[in-house]
This record gives structure tokens, sequence and C-alpha cells, in this order.
């Protein structure tokens, strides 16, 4: 029985899932529909959870809309969920940012940005100093 289930599941897998963490700036691009018409719809807000594991998992999404938080739960592999682009890499202690819930105004949207690891920055600086012709 566990066997049939799998199969149906990897069946719906989504072959390409974007990297993304909590405290990312996302944009979801969702299909809606509208009677016979099929668009798309982008929400653009912070990540502030993701739960459950395989074909379960789902992320929550938070945005202020007209002064007011939103939050939109979205499966990862659903068929409605076309596209999850990065817009900004938040940097986080925790796996769950409910907190943002009590901020008002800026604050709400206030995760500092993740910088491009130093170990990068130095591997480059060597690369081009290799490049580099020596001057005899």
């Amino acid at each position: 029985m566990n066997a049939i289930v799998d199969k149906i599941e990897a069946e719906q897998f989504k072959k390409e899932v974007a990297r993304f963490n909590v405290g990312d700036t996302v944009k979801v691009h969702t299909r809606v529909r509208e009677g016979d018409k099929d668009r798309v719809q982008v929400y653009e807000g912070i990540v502030i959870a993701r739960k459950g594991r395989g074909i379960h998992s789902k992320f929550t999404v938070r945005r202020i809309s007209f002064g007011e938080g939103v939050e939109r739960i979205f499966p990862l592999h659903s068929p409605r969920v076309e596209k999850v682009q990065v817009v900004r890499q938040g940097h986080v202690r925790r796996a769950k940012l409910y907190y943002l819930r009590d901020r008002k105004g800026k604050a709400a949207m206030m995760v500092k940005e993740r910088k491009a690891p130093q170990a990068a920055g130095k591997a480059a600086k060597v690369a081009k100093a290799a490049k580099r012709p020596k001057a005899e």
C-alpha cells in the first residue's frame, strides 16, 4: 500500500524547485483561474515559515498590504504555484519568524540581508591575482 502512495507522490513532485530559506524575500507566481481564463498573479513577501516534508511541504509568505499584515500558505509542489523567485536573501537565526507579526511599519519588513561568504571573496582575489601577468 505504501509503495503505491509513494509512486503517485513521486509523479507529482516538481522537477525544479527554487532554493530559498526562512527570512528570504520571494515572489511567488501563482496561477489563478477566473471563469474560463488563467492568469499568473505575483505575491511578494518574506518567508516566515517552512513546514512539512516531501510532497506535503509548504511555506508561509507574509507581506504588508495597505498597512495590514497578510499571510498566505503555499504548497511547494502545487501545480498552481508556477515558480518561486528569490528577490533578497535574509539572514535570520530562527526557523520560524512569527515575531514579525507583532512588528509595525518598516520594522515588520526588516530582516538583515545575507552577505556573500568571505571565502568566496578571497578565492576571487586569488584567481584574479593568478590571471595577472607578472611584471619583470
